[in-house]
């Protein structure tokens, strides 16, 4: 438990200290929902339809940016190396990557999203069931994200790969997400896809570890 602390600490110091990518990514998640009412006009009912879908595109596509530095830097240097031979799990460093990654990504977007909701003149309610599908869906971006960076580590210019390669993988938390803050069916279908949505999560952030600590040993062997 001690080296996994330790891990997890380093990782938030490494990430923390380029605050200006996370502030990036906070500026992309904004200017990308942003630009939607200029696409489609001034039309209120049809912006606040669309809203959830832009929210949840403009969070994926803003979790992209960071893939390409959550273990290319660590293959480069040699860190990657050592940590396969410390007592500590591979998997288990992963675990912490997936962590640090959800903080340092998903969470600054999440604190950014009443900026956006303003921007698309969302009404009370849907702005706080956007608010809690984000904090269900996006550990399983996280979770993803990671295996995705993990099987293109070792393949040149693999950070233009990884996107492409999981978004297969993210359409259903795209789906749940979308339809929790907007629920075609009522109540119990926002209902539904939260549980679903939050299963998503766990699956992922459980099991992704353990296949990108496959990916990376495959990969460098």
């Amino acid at each position: 438990m001690n080296g996994f602390s330790g891990i997890l600490r380093r990782e938030l110091r490494l990430a923390l200290a380029g605050g200006g990518d996370m502030l990036t990514l906070v500026l992309f998640f904004v200017i990308t929902g942003a630009l939607v009412p200029f696409a489609v006009g001034p039309d209120r009912e049809l912006l606040a339809r669309i809203a959830p879908g832009i929210v949840w595109i403009a969070a994926f596509l803003a979790m992209l940016m960071g893939l390409d530095r959550l273990l290319r830097p660590d293959r480069e240097d040699g860190t990657l190396a050592l940590y396969r031979l410390a007592d500590l799990p591979l998997s288990a460093i992963l675990a912490a990557k997936v962590i640090v990654h959800w903080l340092t990504s998903a969470l600054p977007l999440i604190l950014a999203a009443p900026f956006l909701a303003l921007i698309l003149g969302m009404d009370p309610q849907t702005f706080w069931r956007t608010l809690l599908s984000l904090l269900l869906g996006t550990p399983a971006l996280a979770a993803f994200g990671t295996f995705g960076a993990a099987v293109t580590v070792a393949i040149r210019r693999g950070g233009l790969l990884a996107p492409i390669l999981i978004a297969p993988l993210c359409v259903p938390v795209l789906i749940f997400g979308v339809g929790a803050i907007s629920p075609l069916g009522g109540p119990d279908q926002a209902g539904a896809a939260l549980l679903l949505l939050a299963a998503l999560s766990l699956m992922a952030c459980a099991l992704s570890p353990f296949a990108a600590a496959f990916a990376i040993d495959w990969g460098e062997e």
